[in-house]
């Protein structure tokens, strides 16, 4: 065994997971860092626990091989979730400390928004955690304040930008752009000569360009009815959602309504999930749209001057954060966009370097977003469309409470105490709910991979129930089906699963298969989409028409489709449990993250901007002020 691996003494009944944190001391990150062979050369500390991996590993491994890669979704969860983090960090624990193999574990940055709202932090769950799981939950190396502040600064740019056009005339806006130097020469910036190319104007000195060149180059004629770019901060705060701005004296009555979004929903990071490296990453942030032209041509981040600023931002965000389970196991941690309105996984940039790193015979273990039918549909259909990279295992969590619901139990509400259905044996109300589950690995065998299910097991399931699931998964098409008590007892719960997963990915050779090719028009990758959740059809409002008709205008119809619905059904109504079919999709509104590289429609109403609930989970958060440890974080 590794010198970095350890075995947990585990207690019964399992105490509260910052309990559990705080009562194993980790490993200083070098040694962690050391178990992976990355030298001092290779990353930054953030102080003892907390590393940034450099990207200039990548290159370093270029000609090295891959280990396998294994995505983690679920079935359509409860409000509660059924365990996918807690899954993904108790498989790695494992397949490391118990099946001796070389593993690294890819996870998404928890916004701090759930974490004092009500669903708590992402680091995992009672034996399988990641830690340190205050850190982990809250600043961690600041990626998320990186990504606030260069969301902003765009932010203002574009309200700036505007107020200067309205108040000069062409020459007088030229002139301020292109100011001259103290020899009295006026000359472009680099990021200035980007967008005289796209214009299509061959001159690189200020005093050639024609007075209708000026107007062309200057002024971009925002209009600000199309401005789809808002302001960003990393905690639920409702009344934020809709405001108005310019309401100062100064800003001489150019009001406007708009409104800000949780951090993780800003495109920025979306675009640092989807990277491949630092010069990819300068190219989609100035690419990103934040609206049209009162000619309704797309203005950019680089029209605007700024991409190169956005990208000095993120330069230190682009590492991933290496950290550890419980158990001693390295995690990579890095991005966290929203699951719907974005893909919902990782970063590209964490998993190629962790693929490296645990070379062949290794594993990479990643968690996507939400059930199958959105997390592990866009790390399939957008994340390794980009990546290049190829899954040999998908696994579907599952618990005995979700396929109770999906058979018909009554409602399952956050914060209210469970139906005695759930905590008591009713093995037909699990066979009818087993619907979901067989439809999950149906979608997910589809593109190619072996398919686990893992089912994530409670104290008051029945040998029974647990049985009933086995059976209709494999009856569906699994590979294999695994009980899971990870939660209660660690890596050791989960040395099945680890096994399991293992054969799946040795036994597996095929190409990966998409849903859907790129070269076909928005609504057929829509239609395509829509017909794996069970849909017999979509509508479009007139809202959406005029979009897609627009981004196909435009030039962005060969781009993937990122379906923003709920994650509490197949279809759009998330009172729709099981596995609904013949429903008609309707489609709201259809919009794009250009820079990040999808299209996105909106499947009903999506909130950017949560809300605290009455009783948010700040309640029970404070620090010991004698020790310095935070106590009461989930």
């Amino acid at each position: 065994m590794s010198s970095t691996l350890k075995k947990l003494q585990v207690v019964s009944p399992v105490p509260a997971d910052i309990d559990i944190a705080n009562s194993v001391e980790p490993f200083h990150i070098s040694d962690i860092a050391r178990e992976l062979s990355l030298g001092t050369s290779h990353y930054d500390f953030y102080g003892k626990y907390k590393a940034k991996v450099l990207l200039s590993v990548l290159d370093e491994l270029q000609g090295s091989k891959d280990g396998y890669y294994v995505v983690v979704g679920g079935i359509t969860p409860t409000p509660l979730g059924e365990g996918k983090s807690t899954t993904t960090v108790g498989l790695c624990q494992a397949l490391g400390v118990f099946l001796d193999k070389k593993v690294v574990t890819c996870l998404r940055q928890p916004s701090q928004g759930p974490t004092f709202g009500i669903k708590g932090g992402a680091a995992g769950g009672g034996y399988s955690q990641v830690i340190p799981m205050d850190e982990f939950n809250l600043h961690l190396t600041g990626d998320i304040h990186a990504i606030t502040a260069a969301n902003n600064l765009l932010a203002a740019a574009i309200d700036t930008r505007i107020f200067h056009e309205s108040t000069q005339s062409d020459k007088a806006l030229f002139n301020r752009l292109c100011p001259p130097n103290k020899e009295g020469k006026r000359s472009f910036s680099n990021i200035m000569l980007r967008r005289l190319k796209k214009l299509g104007i061959s001159k690189d000195r200020p005093e050639d360009l024609s007075p209708e060149e000026v107007k062309k180059f200057a002024r971009l004629d925002i209009d600000p009815n199309s401005i789809t770019w808002r302001r960003v901060m990393d905690v639920n705060d409702r009344f934020l959602r809709k405001i108005t701005v310019g309401q100062g004296p100064e800003e001489k009555g150019m009001t406007r309504e708009t409104g800000f979004d949780i951090s993780v929903a800003s495109e920025i990071m979306a675009v640092l999930a989807l990277t491949i490296s630092l010069a990819d990453m300068r190219e989609r942030l100035g690419n990103m749209v934040i609206g049209n032209s009162k000619a309704g041509d797309p203005v950019t981040a680089d029209d605007l001057g700024v991409g190169g600023a956005l990208t000095v931002l993120m330069k230190d965000a682009i590492n991933p954060t290496l950290m550890q389970t419980l158990e001693g196991t390295p995690v990579l941690v890095h991005a966290g966009p929203f699951a719907n309105i974005a893909h919902g996984n990782s970063s590209i940039v964490a998993d190629k370097i962790a693929l490296k790193l645990v070379g062949p015979g290794g594993f990479v273990v990643t968690e996507a977003g939400f059930g199958s039918d959105i997390g592990t549909e866009k790390f399939m259909n957008i994340k390794c469309r980009y990546s290049g990279l190829t899954p040999q295992c998908a696994v579907i969590v599952a618990t005995i409470r979700a396929l109770k619901m999906h058979g018909g139990g009554p409602e399952v509400v956050a914060g209210k105490p469970l139906d005695r259905a759930y905590v008591t044996e009713n093995v037909g109300l699990v066979e009818a709910g087993c619907v979901n589950l067989a439809r999950h690995i149906s979608n997910t065998k589809s593109y190619g991979v072996n398919v686990v299910v893992a089912v994530n097991m409670f104290s008051t399931d029945t040998k029974a129930e647990l049985n009933a699931v086995k059976s209709a998964a494999m009856a569906a098409g699994a590979f294999d089906a695994v009980i899971c008590t990870h939660h209660a007892h660690g890596g050791k719960g989960a040395v099945d699963l680890g096994i399991a997963v293992q054969k799946a990915c040795e036994s597996v050779a095929q190409p990966l298969k998409f849903l859907y090719p790129l070269d076909i028009s928005i609504k057929e990758k829509i239609e395509a989409i829509a017909r794996s959740y069970g849909a017999a059809g979509v509508e479009y409002s007139e809202q959406a028409e005029k979009q897609i008709e627009l981004y196909s205008r435009q030039g962005f119809s060969g781009l993937p489709i990122c379906m923003a619905k709920t994650q509490y059904s197949f279809s759009h109504n998330a009172a729709e449990k099981g596995a609904p079919s013949g429903f008609i999709l309707p489609i709201r509104d259809v919009r794009a993250s250009i820079g990040a590289g999808f299209i996105y429609p909106l499947v009903g109403t999506m909130s950017t901007m949560p809300g605290l609930p009455t009783r948010p989970c700040f309640y029970d958060i404070d620090l010991d002020t004698s020790t310095g440890r935070v106590i009461g974080l989930s």
